[in-house]
């Protein structure tokens, strides 16, 4: 089996559905062109009222910095998205399709995924939505170790913010907006929530 592809493709899919405690995700597969296909697995609530919407695929390869002349096959950073919410309308091919839109960033745009990383969408991330920007951080789930010398994949919290919070990201900074919404009292699981006044 192709270490680079196949099994790691397998281990985390074999870690999320362990970390999740579901055996039954519905896949989502997208093929972007000159892609290999991703999929986004919906969780539905089973252990509590949140669904969770996990890419795979992401994490097949290393990202790398599109300014290394040539790009190690084994190292380097590697993720995962998820999107935590309560079950909503908007949850559709478009909504599951814009989310592997995100994943597929390092291999389309040479992103680096990674913490407090702010990802424009350029349109509304479900029909309808006032959130139009994503804001990246660590989820509940641990990383996934792999053989050496391969780095470990990350699994990365995605949480929708709208256009004025972004702004914000850019001004003052990822912890910033994070503080802010503590104070405001503000659910970011939620996806009716009103944006933070800032």
């Amino acid at each position: 089996m192709d270490f680079v592809s196949d099994s790691v493709i397998a281990r985390v899919r074999s870690h999320l559905l362990a970390a999740i405690g579901d055996e039954e995700p519905t896949p989502f597969s997208v093929t972007f062109l000159g892609l290999e296909s991703l999929d986004v697995l919906t969780f539905f609530p089973r252990r509590d009222e949140f669904a969770r919407f996990v890419t795979l695929g992401c994490s097949r390869y290393p990202m790398s910095d599109p300014s290394e002349m040539i790009a190690d096959a084994t190292r380097g950073p590697r993720a995962e998205l998820i999107l935590v919410t309560r079950v909503f309308d908007g949850i559709d091919k478009d909504f599951l399709r814009n989310l592997a839109k995100l994943a597929a960033t390092p291999s389309v745009e040479g992103v680096v995924l990674r913490e407090d990383l702010l990802l424009d969408l350029g349109e509304p991330l479900w029909a309808g939505a006032p959130f139009t920007a994503v804001l990246l951080g660590r989820s509940d789930i641990e990383d996934l170790e792999l053989p050496e010398p391969a780095d470990p994949v990350q699994f990365l919290d995605v949480v929708p913010i709208t256009g004025t919070e972004a702004a914000w990201v850019r001004l003052r900074g990822a912890e910033a907006l994070r503080d802010a919404w503590t104070e405001a009292g503000i659910d970011v699981r939620d996806p009716s929530r009103s944006a933070v006044t800032l």
